[in-house]
């Protein structure tokens, strides 16, 4: 019984990781939006792809061998996810920064994330949030950073929701 339960769980993770070291392809088809950090004295904009389905999420960067630069991935989610619960870098191939952010858009912590070359996503850490989050921004390792943007900033989508000079 116990190895039967065993056996269950393997195929699980295999089938929730995408099972095998092939490569993941890159997902093209996602629904893209202008938005903005806002910053105590500038707005960065920022063109985001957006993953709002659990399929959508769970593929997210992987595959990508490279990313525009203020180009990024808006992972959005129904409910609060808890601070425990982060992101992890299997199959993808370029360093990211992650923002989590709260309801209302507001950056609530920042962590930077580096590829996991492991053959099986067990072998690759997972970045918690640290806070409670209803979406997160990746964005190239160093842009939130280089562009001013911290925590307490603001992501805005849309365009005409973003100040300008």
């Amino acid at each position: 019984m116990a190895a039967f339960r065993w056996a269950s769980l393997a195929l699980a993770f295999a089938l929730i990781t995408g099972c095998g070291v092939g490569a993941t392809p890159a997902q093209t088809d996602l629904p893209v939006t202008d938005a903005c950090f806002v910053t105590d004295s500038d707005s960065v904009a920022v063109v985001l792809e957006v993953a709002s389905t659990p399929e959508q999420r769970q593929v997210g960067l992987m595959g990508r061998t490279e990313l525009p630069a203020s180009h990024g991935m808006l992972f959005q989610y129904e409910e609060a996810r808890e601070p425990k619960n982060g992101f992890w870098m299997y199959r993808t191939l370029i360093p990211l920064d992650i923002a989590f952010l709260d309801r209302e858009g507001t950056i609530r912590n920042i962590r930077a994330m580096v590829p996991c070359s492991a053959s099986q996503g067990t072998n690759c850490p997972i970045y918690p949030a640290g806070v409670q989050y209803w979406s997160a921004v990746e964005m190239n390792a160093g842009f939130y950073l280089a562009n001013g943007v911290e925590v307490g900033d603001r992501l805005v989508l849309g365009p005409e929701d973003c100040p300008t000079d």
